[in-house]
């Protein structure tokens, strides 16, 4: 291995303001100028992995986006969706956090130069901006009740058979095997919280049993004279998703315990 042959290529290809540190047997800093948002450097190693040569974040990058945006919305619905896109874009690998990318046939500046290019698409995840963030938000919220609740007690999109046969007051998550089955929503916008609204006077009018729980994206966004209808017709709420995920589940959990002892 030439290690100034290496560099020139990654120069030649990338960028001159590249360096190679070696950094003990088969192992090397690659110094780049490419930053996230908040100005640390992208962490890259090359490093020799059996017989082969990889470039490797060490789990840099998922971790640094992990301040911004939470662990488990990493890993679930829209966000790991884009992430996933971008990283096959680049044949780029997630190992559990670790993203690594092999060096083909000597082709270091190549492997670094689509190395790069995905460290930076993954990492504009937390740039996006808050309309296309909130896109996230109903993906976010189905992939956690996924996690807590079993799959043969959930059920998404549900409506009454019975009294709503064209279907005009779904309700977003339905907990079932229980005297009341919970009605669950997620509340991205003022909009979704009139309707919900409505959908739980409707229920009431109808006679359906049930309990009702709503988790907002965030409640401080919704006027307060709407507020004020919904929570008259609403048990619990959670203002918002990441914030209050452990008294989710914990409710959650006690919920579905009581159930099952009857």
């Amino acid at each position: 291995m030439n290690v100034d042959l290496i560099e020139k290529d990654f120069r030649s290809r990338v960028s001159e303001r590249i360096e190679l540190k070696p950094e003990g047997v088969g192992r090397f800093l690659v110094i780049t100028p490419f930053r996230f948002d908040d100005g640390d450097h992208f962490g890259i190693v090359l490093k020799k992995e059996n017989d082969r040569w990889i470039l490797s974040d060490e789990a840099n990058t998922l971790m640094h986006l992990s301040y911004e945006v939470d662990d488990q919305d990493i890993g679930a619905g829209n966000r790991a969706e884009l992430i996933g896109g971008f990283l096959a874009g680049f044949s780029v690998e997630n190992r559990s956090g670790e993203l690594v990318i092999p060096v083909t046939e000597d082709r270091f500046g190549d492997a670094l130069f689509s190395f790069i290019q995905a460290l930076s698409k993954v990492s504009d995840i937390s740039l996006l901006s808050r309309e296309r963030v909130r896109s996230t938000f109903m993906e976010d919220f189905r992939a956690f009740l996924r996690s807590k609740v079993p799959a043969e007690r959930l059920q998404f999109d549900w409506t009454d058979p019975e009294h709503d046969t064209h279907k005009r007051c779904p309700v977003d998550a339905r907990v079932n095997s229980m005297p009341r089955p919970l009605f669950i929503y997620g509340l991205p916008h003022e909009d979704k919280v009139r309707d919900a609204t409505i959908s739980l006077l409707m229920f009431e009018k109808w006679r359906i049993p049930f309990q009702s729980m709503a988790v907002f994206e965030q409640q401080e966004d919704i006027q307060p004279k709407v507020m004020v209808r919904f929570t008259d017709v609403c048990e619990k709420t959670y203002s918002n998703l990441p914030d209050n995920k452990e008294r989710i589940a914990a409710y959650l959990e006690r919920l579905l315990e009581q159930t099952s002892r009857k």
